[in-house]
């Protein structure tokens, strides 16, 4: 999922497992053998697929411990590199990365269907559009599903198990139908579905228990903003850092090594471009972060491990 607005450095989406323990329920923690208030965290890669750069940059973030998760993008043209990939590491925690938008300038991609089933997906080009709000205005919800489907299917006919469900750019909690699609399919793929807890904000009350009767809920997630850091990467991921709390946390990053080829791909686009990815990659690998996080007593954990349990 990307940001594309406000000039905040990080998402915040704070509550507390007070009142799990209050009711006398476990706690997620709890479930995953922690103590109740431990403070759990994924560590999350974004567009896997995307590009060879992303792939590679990937694939050595979850070798090195980097990372905890990731999510394919399945319309992009290197989703099958990264499938031969996994062929021989089938244990990587890897999930769909819903795929409903096409944003660089000159890199395009349209869906696993043909574009005749999915007319109001598409521009005038016949390419996803490159914003959620014309995600939103456009898609015909039919047709949005069909496609899902056969994103998680083709992901499913290549070998991948998928630990989980997100969304590139938050392109399906554009509007409440296809909010509704996304966990519908999270449902009848008995697969996680990332859903944060501030979704559950202005749905009715019977939606929402059952919302939290049948997902795992995002207690928090964080992200570097379109605008980027003010300061140094090493000091804005350190301020994420400090706002890990107790409950289920994400950490979203972008990775890719900065080459000719991300270059290519990202042209005008500095934000989550050849560079910033780099960047990520360098924080995330780095002794930095891995001692901060272990000073904060902070538990990585991933999908995979959430998947096996109830909510």
């Amino acid at each position: 999922m990307k940001k594309h607005s406000g000039t905040a450095l990080l998402i915040t989406l704070a509550v507390s497992v007070f009142a799990a323990q209050a009711s006398g329920q476990q706690t997620l923690a709890e479930k995953l053998g922690y103590a109740a208030d431990a403070k759990l965290l994924i560590i999350h890669a974004d567009d896997i697929g995307l590009a060879q750069s992303v792939n590679q940059a990937s694939n050595a973030a979850f070798a090195s411990g980097g990372i905890t998760s990731g999510s394919i993008m399945v319309p992009c043209p290197w989703f099958p590199d990264f499938a031969e990939y996994y062929k021989s590491h089938s244990d990587l925690d890897v999930g769909i990365h819903i795929t409903l938008t096409s944003e660089w300038d000159h890199y395009k991609f349209g869906g696993v269907l043909p574009s005749t089933e999915i007319p109001s997906l598409l521009d005038s080009n016949g390419y996803f559009y490159p914003t959620t709000e014309e995600v939103a205005q456009h898609a015909v919800p039919s047709e949005a599903e069909k496609e899902i489907r056969a994103q998680i299917d083709r992901a499913l006919s290549y070998g991948i198990k998928p630990t989980h469900l997100d969304t590139h750019m938050g392109s399906v909690l554009a509007k409440p139908e296809l909010i509704q699609i996304y966990l519908k399919l999270g449902m009848e793929y008995n697969l996680p579905v990332f859903v944060p807890r501030m979704l559950l904000m202005g749905i009715p009350e019977e939606q929402r228990e059952m919302i939290k009767k049948e997902f795992v809920l995002v207690d928090r997630f964080f992200m570097l903003d379109l605008e980027g850091p003010e300061a140094s990467w090493e000091e804005e991921y350190g301020k994420i850092v400090e706002k890990v709390s107790p409950g289920l946390n994400v950490m979203i990053v972008h990775l890719a090594y900065d080459n000719a080829e991300m270059q290519a791909v990202a042209v005008n686009h500095p934000a989550f471009g050849a560079t910033w990815r780099e960047k990520d990659l360098n924080y995330v690998q780095s002794q930095t972060f891995h001692n901060l996080l272990k000073e904060k007593q902070i538990q990585l954990v991933t999908w995979k491990e959430i998947g096996v349990l109830k909510p």
